[in-house]
């Protein structure tokens, strides 16, 4: 058998299993999601507790974690990093199956919060340097269709879990399947081999070693136009889909008076929409920056707009449509991941390797503070203010406020293209 051949099958066994680790992470992430209402009839919790549980533990740490785990995996040995982290996240989430109120179900997002800062930059820096410029888009697809999968396993499974055994038997089990995978990823591959881009690479490399005491990598990063619209337009959809995902499993059991496994069902079949509708971004765009390269955000630019029109559209019809809401439900779900794989991909693509690790931190982090830290908040406390002037509506208008952000998002990702060939072919230079 062929080195060359030896290679590529590291390579997809790599991306198999970092993409494996981020399912069961996100799943974790989510699983609180799709537990909402049997949590909520235990403790009472009100709209907004629940939405400071699903957030605050899980901000608050990756707010202190986020960019600090990016500058390591930029220095150190990433394979170790991710295994620790993704492994003692899913022992720490674990342990909210013994949790006897808000602080312990607060404590134990923090385990998530870690497994995604330590794993997720850390696992895009190393695909970086295993796979060519173009193919990192549909690399990145793959890798990003593992939270689709994670969000997908969560609503399939978490409610039968929870019906069978309760909804601390189901945290439990998806806690520890993240320590599985940890350990079978530190002991069965190597650590990749770093590679710089070219020119403007190396360029910024002696710059970082000259100047690192100066300058931090984040402003180096933020002062960049193209990277700094990436952020923002990226923190915008976060904020919008991610308060989505975190309680549209229960707006669909309220609306339309579903059990709680109808729901789940009905929201892993959206989630199934995202995993195919991560993949066909990643390989349209691959496509599509080959010809011309502005597509590279091109493509987040149209799919979002679109599925505003969709994710808008399923909020505001009435709950005697509910094909029609179902439609545009599965329309939003296909469209909306659209913008990750892309914009992971272009991050790496335009900033140096020695700062890769760190950007692709500032997108998870803008995630972590507003998506899954900010949003269910904002959301839950619009839910209790709406429905005090319209009973039983609450949650839906919040949505609908939450999901307003996307037109923010389209704007930024648009500025963000303008800017992007230069940034391109500046990184891209032939080395002298």
């Amino acid at each position: 058998m062929s080195q060359t051949t030896d290679s590529k099958r590291s390579r997809r066994y790599m991306l198999v299993l970092l993409t494996a680790l981020s399912a069961v992470t996100f799943m974790d992430r989510q699983i609180l999601a799709v537990l909402l209402q049997p949590i909520k009839q235990e403790f009472g919790f009100s709209d907004l507790q629940i939405g400071l549980i699903t957030g605050l533990g899980f901000a608050i740490t990756f707010g202190l974690l986020g960019i600090p785990m990016g500058r390591l995996a930029d220095r150190a040995e990433r394979r170790s990093l991710v295994a620790w982290c993704r492994g003692l996240g899913g022992a720490i989430a674990a342990l909210g199956a013994l949790a006897s109120g808000s602080s312990g179900l607060t404590a134990s997002r923090g385990g998530a919060a870690l497994g995604d800062a330590g794993g997720g930059a850390a696992s895009m820096s190393m695909l970086a340097d295993l796979y060519a410029p173009h193919e990192r888009s549909r690399v990145m697809s793959i890798f990003g269709m593992g939270g689709s999968a994670g969000a997908m396993l969560a609503l399939l499974a978490g409610p039968v879990l929870a019906e069978l055994w309760g909804w601390r038997v189901t945290m439990a089990v998806v806690g520890l399947a993240s320590v599985v995978l940890a350990c079978v990823l530190r002991w069965t591959v190597e650590e990749p081999q770093r590679h710089a881009a070219g020119q403007g690479d190396k360029a910024a490399s002696a710059a970082d070693a000259a100047s690192r005491k100066k300058t931090p990598a984040v402003l180096l990063i933020w002062r960049e136009p193209v990277t700094r619209w990436l952020i923002i337009g990226a923190a915008c959809a976060l904020f919008a889909n991610l308060s989505f995902g975190a309680w549209n499993t229960a707006l669909l059991a309220r609306r339309f008076d579903l059990s709680l496994r109808d729901a789940g069902w009905i929201s892993a079949g959206a989630a199934l929409f995202a995993v195919t509708g991560a993949l066909i971004s990643g390989w349209l765009t691959d496509r599509m920056a080959q010809r011309d390269q502005r597509w590279q955000i091109g493509v987040p630019v149209v799919a979002l707009s679109i599925s505003t029109v969709f994710g808008l559209g399923y909020l505001l019809t009435g709950t005697h449509q509910f094909a029609l809401s179902m439609v545009l439900l599965m329309g939003y779900a296909l469209l909306s991941p659209w913008w990750a794989a892309p914009t992971y991909a272009a991050l790496s693509l335009v900033v140096p390797s020695s700062r890769r690790a760190t950007a692709s931190a500032m997108v998870l982090m803008s995630g972590a503070l507003l998506g899954n830290g900010l949003g269910p908040i904002v959301a839950g406390l619009l839910s209790d203010f709406y429905n005090g002037i319209r009973p039983g509506d609450g949650l839906r208008l919040a949505l609908l406020t939450m999901g307003c952000f996307m037109l923010p998002s389209v704007l930024a990702f648009s500025r963000a293209m303008a800017h992007y060939p230069r940034a391109y072919r500046l990184a891209h230079a032939p080395a002298v």
